[in-house]
């Protein structure tokens, strides 16, 4: 079983990608329900697992297709946390597309591309070596692309051209960086010690810009940002798993694993590249935030939001402390609840009573109170306002800057908070407190509401029982004391 589950997993979602691409456009209830059936079971099967890994177990998969050349699947403490994020939150996202999309045709092709998408950021996460890592994270582009663009329209069509713009130039980028460093090394496996010293300290700095501009696409890292505002152009449940689980958080991911497991902290250290790391998050996180307190769409507010919010991850990673790090990875979790609770209600908000501008929100509120609400405790999440998931990430950064001999970090912190409460509260004011339009009509939308509020009390939960041991706190500090920080 140690050998099969981590497969499993991947198939559990890529079976029915295959097979649903193949199902007449008539067959609705069995493309729902092999897509649910999957994640349901995917979702089940990581419960199982979580248990054992924190016991110690490792669940590994290898296929040898050459001498040197395999594709590893390893589930550790890190891959479980992205791996039950990406779980949690395709099932959701699924219900909600479902729900979505009721009285459109073609959409084989959109659940087919759906799951392989949530495929591929399962073999990302389960990745056991940099190879592994470069195949799924290029089948992610490449199963996202057709998602972005499914409505067709000129919008979409440009949006998918700015984004395979950024992407295939960064993803070939992130290949040199391998070849380069293999090519001394060997292949390298995540989980083994493997020292760089064949490598001049010139060399291995030069690799690990590339790691991060190639990386840092998906990550949404300033200046490599540019596609992502644009990819608002596609359906919610699209922006939703791209914005919350799937590919920014493919982005961050890889860094996270560049720095932890393929060069480590010390060697991090040693060649000085955690500093300028940690200021070029900095620098996105402001930008971000400075650049959502201008946009005028609820989508686009969200999307420069995600600019600067992933960047959490990526900065708690550069600090190397460990209350620093348990943060940044703790936030890889919140981030993706708080934000996909806030795409769900946007998409909501846009499909039931047609609103997709700020303007437009006055007095929404008490016409959908629970999507409200849900939309709510997501933007209090974002701010940091105790006791939500925000609140947690940004206690553990700004301790773990200090920690880490940063203080500069903490005005960074309170300045984004500032900026955050600066580009949601007035949302929140309009929604609750500004009289709106009597006479729109607000279609009712179980399927959809359901996941959001599922969603954000998830985002409250992980605050209000951070200090359980199996919450995303507990399991991020799990991987920090045991794996990396010892």
């Amino acid at each position: 079983m140690t050998a099969l589950l981590p497969l499993l997993i991947l198939m559990t979602s890529a079976v029915p990608a295959v097979i649903t691409f193949f199902l007449a456009e008539d067959s609705h209830r069995l493309r729902n329900t092999l897509n649910l059936a999957g994640a349901v079971l995917k979702l089940a099967l990581i419960v199982f697992m979580l248990r054992e890994v924190a016991a110690g177990t490792v669940y590994e998969t290898r296929l040898n297709f050459a001498p040197g050349l395999y594709l590893l699947l390893r589930a550790d403490a890190l891959s479980l946390l992205f791996l039950t994020l990406s779980a949690f939150l395709w099932l959701l996202t699924t219900v909600y597309a479902i729900a979505y999309f009721e009285k459109e045709h073609d959409l084989s092709r959109f659940f087919g591309f759906f799951s392989l998408c949530v495929a591929a950021t399962t073999g990302i996460a389960l990745s056991g070596t940099l190879i592994s890592f470069f195949i799924f994270y290029e089948l992610l582009t490449l199963s996202t692309w057709p998602l972005v663009v499914h409505k067709q329209d000129d919008k979409s069509l440009a949006a998918g051209r700015s984004y395979l713009s950024y992407a295939l130039p960064g993803s070939a980028v992130l290949l040199i960086a391998i070849i380069w460093l293999e090519s001394a090394t060997g292949p390298l496996e995540f989980a083994m010690p493997h020292p760089l010293g064949g490598l001049e300290e010139a060399s291995l700095r030069a690799i690990f810009a590339l790691f991060i501009l190639g990386l840092g696409v998906k990550a949404a890292l300033v200046p490599l940002h540019g596609w992502l505002p644009g990819a608002m152009a596609a359906p919610a449940p699209v922006s939703a798993l791209l914005h919350a689980v799937a590919v920014v958080k493919a982005g961050a991911f890889g860094i996270v694993r560049v720095i932890y497991d393929v060069f480590g902290i010390g060697l991090v250290a040693q060649l000085g590249v955690g500093l300028p790391l940690a200021m070029l998050a900095s620098v996105t996180i402001i930008w971000g935030s400075i650049r959502a307190l201008q946009q005028t769409e609820v989508k686009k507010r969200l999307a420069f939001s995600t600019v600067s919010q992933v960047s959490y991850i990526i900065l708690g990673a550069a600090l190397a402390g460990p209350y620093a790090v348990i943060g940044g990875l703790v936030h890889l979790v919140h981030q993706g609840l708080m934000k996909i609770t806030l795409f769900f209600c946007a998409g909501i908000y846009q499909e039931r009573a047609g609103i997709t501008r700020i303007e437009d929100l006055g007095g929404i509120g008490p016409r959908m109170p629970w999507t409200s609400v849900a939309f709510s405790l997501g933007a209090m999440g974002m701010i940091g306002l105790p006791p939500m998931a925000g609140f947690i990430t940004k206690l553990y950064l700004g301790i773990g800057a200090i920690e880490a001999g940063a203080p500069w970090v903490v005005a960074v912190l309170a300045g984004s908070t500032l900026l955050n409460a600066a580009y949601f509260l007035p949302l929140l004011y309009r929604i609750w407190f500004l009289p709106g339009n009597e006479d729109l009509p607000v279609a009712p939308a179980p399927g959809l509401v359901v996941p959001a509020a599922v969603t954000a009390a998830a985002a409250l939960g992980a605050g209000l029982f951070a200090g359980a041991a199996m919450s995303p706190l507990g399991w991020a500090t799990l991987i920090v004391t045991r794996e990396y920080m010892p």
